[in-house]
């Protein structure tokens, strides 16, 4: 692909603007490390919002999304569209008390919760698994979609266009820490979202408008429902069918397992991550609850057609690819003309390097904070904390190279990460509303969830056809119900928590709840419930049904079926009503309003802080 002089000038004029935000920064990201990872915690809801779907839409997204609905057809997308359910669990349950726990990094978490040397050993060792396995992984795989992107696209190295975008990323990121990710994130979400929107629209053109395409999927997928259903089922000779590529023991995992019992990166069961940090750095509690909302409302419903439409539109136009997540490439290198050109491979540079900076900060965090700050040197001053903060991270995306080069699939990739971190968050949402809970038990989850996924790896999938989701289900069903046996047995052959400890966790958070009666009542609040009582339940409910509703009613709308589609907007729409009163009702803390409990928690949270410092 050629591009002219007027679409190299819109990428080098998206390079300047990212470099120029970043670097406005510098000054005030430098200061201490709150300002540095969490820009001194006083970021509207819109931007920390806007900041985490920026990061969830990195270079391999589409690409992930096209080989899933050019295989599957839309309802392939099931892989992730489950985690609605867990993300509106930390809208409603967990995001104020994040921001009550009045941490710097989620790992940090372990030592307020915990006690002694298993707390220490867990933050430590979480510090360290998030930072360079996980983190690595994740950027590899970014890195790899991003390659092959640019190998399609354009003749030029690879390599020396992904290390202009790695330069510029760094600059910033290092510069000026999460005030520069923020406002760059805002920007590169609005251009990366631009150019997949006038790629869908040229991708529908090139195959003849809406109608054609809805004609030629059918002959592709054998039915137009095949091709558009929404649903993995369907309906015939008086009942359900699930289809071939997606057996109803699949279908049950993803639904009724996977979305509570997987960890994985900005879909964490009970919050966690750069979704933690983003709640951290917010200026209140509520502004922590409403940009967790707007992140799933924007990642869920608002941001995956433009992808799904063209994905759709490369099975007609490329129907014999082997690599069919190549097929998003080809489209923007086959139908798109200047000045779009341009645009969409600053949207693809955007993508990557709002993911990058995101990952480097994040990784930088735990690095900094849990491992160098807590146990190597603990009395520096804040200038030598954000020194070692930006070395960290150049380190991590010099390390992240080589990864690069061992994934083979981003989509396996992805798995591969689901797998290793199933088993561990059902004890990741019971830590927070059961005192019995203690740092051995997320200790053996974890170990025990890593191991049986390594084997389960290696042994399950010999016992399914190639490809078979089956095996995918039968790994995650395996290693949950191995891993949940371990934690629970080592948590009750294991001594409870100090009382004092569980007394200082419950005053400063404050989750209520009959699993923390006995510590409330011993602390003096009584038998309080949880906050907000039935309503945090009414919300999460009316989450799922407002994100759904809108993802299937955009969807129907795409494709002609008006009258469907605009009566699921109207459901949306009722839910959305409900989750809004319930914002403005008095005493709605389980939608985000700071009531007097979360008053008085956020400063006994200080004062606990100022207190029980770590040394």
């Amino acid at each position: 692909m050629t591009l002219s002089a007027i679409d190299w000038a819109i990428v080098a004029a998206y390079f300047l603007f990212s470099t120029g935000v970043g670097l406005l920064f510098t000054k005030k990201g430098g200061e201490s490390l709150n300002e540095y990872f969490l820009s001194g915690r006083n970021v509207p809801w819109w931007l920390a919002g806007a900041s985490m779907v920026a990061t969830t839409f990195a270079a391999d997204t589409p690409l992930v999304v096209t080989g899933l609905v050019a295989s599957h057809g839309v309802a392939g997308n099931w892989l992730w569209w489950n985690m609605v359910m867990s993300g509106m669990l930390t809208v409603f349950f967990f995001a104020r008390l994040w921001r009550r726990a009045n941490v710097m990094t989620d790992v940090e978490f372990a030592e307020i919760r915990y006690s002694g040397a298993p707390a220490r050993f867990l933050r430590g060792f979480r510090a360290i698994y998030l930072a360079i396995p996980i983190n690595l992984i994740i950027l590899g795989w970014v890195t790899r979609a991003m390659i092959k992107i640019l190998t399609i696209s354009l003749g030029v190295s690879p390599i020396l266009a992904v290390g202009i975008c790695f330069v510029i990323t760094v600059i910033y990121a290092v510069a000026a820490g999460l005030w520069a990710v923020l406002w760059t994130d805002l920007i590169q979400f609005i251009v990366k979202m631009a150019a997949v929107i006038i790629l869908a629209v040229y991708s529908v053109r090139a195959v003849g408008g809406i109608a054609m395409m809805k004609t030629k999927l059918a002959e592709h997928f054998g039915s137009g429902d095949a091709a558009l259903s929404v649903m993995p089922v369907s309906f015939s000779n008086g009942g359900f069918h699930a289809y071939p590529w997606m057996p109803l023991m699949a279908l049950g995992t993803f639904l009724s397992v996977q979305w509570w019992a997987a960890w994985y990166p900005g879909a964490e069961p009970g919050g966690g991550g750069y979704i933690a940090q983003r709640i951290f750095a917010a200026r209140t509690e509520r502004d922590g609850v409403l940009a967790t909302l707007f992140f799933q409302v924007a990642h869920y419903a608002l941001r995956p057609w433009p992808w799904i439409v063209t994905g759709l539109a490369t099975v007609i136009l490329y129907p014999n690819l082997a690599d069919k997540e190549s097929g998003y490439v080809k489209a923007f290198v086959d139908y798109l003309p200047t000045p779009w050109k341009g645009g969409l491979m600053a949207g693809f540079a955007a993508a990557y390097m709002s993911t990058v900076g995101t990952h480097l900060n994040w990784g930088a965090s735990y690095l900094v904070n849990d491992f160098y700050k807590r146990f190597i040197r603990q009395s520096a001053t804040q200038a030598h904390y954000v020194k070692v903060s930006r070395i960290a991270t150049v380190c991590l995306f010099i390390a992240s190279i080589g990864v690069t080069s061992q994934l083979s699939s981003v989509e396996q990739a992805w798995k591969f990460l689901l797998a290793i971190g199933a088993g561990t968050g059902l004890v990741l949402i019971l830590r927070w509303y059961w005192w019995r809970i203690n740092a051995w038990s997320e200790i053996s989850a974890m170990v025990a969830s890593f191991i049986v996924s390594i084997i389960a790896f290696q042994t399950v999938p010999q016992h399914f056809a190639a490809g078979d989701p089956n095996s995918d289900a039968a790994i995650m069903l395996v290693t949950v119900l191995v891993s949940t046996v371990v934690w629970l047995t080592v948590t009750f052959m294991t001594s409870p928590e100090p009382d004092e400890i569980l007394e200082s966790f419950y005053r400063r958070v404050r989750p209520g709840g009959r699993g923390w009666r006995r510590v409330a009542i011993k602390a003096g609040f009584g038998a309080e419930g949880v906050e907000g009582g039935i309503l945090p339940w009414t919300n999460w409910i009316a989450g799922i049904v407002a994100v759904y509703s809108t993802l299937f009613g955009i969807g129907k709308l795409i494709f002609a079926q008006t009258s469907t589609g605009l009566i699921m907007l109207v459901i949306a729409a009722a839910a959305f009503t409900w989750i809004s009163r319930s914002f403005r009702g008095k005493g709605s803390s389980g939608a985000g309003a700071e009531t007097g409990r979360s008053v008085a928690s956020r400063a006994q949270a200080a004062e606990i802080a100022a207190a029980t410092a770590l040394p």
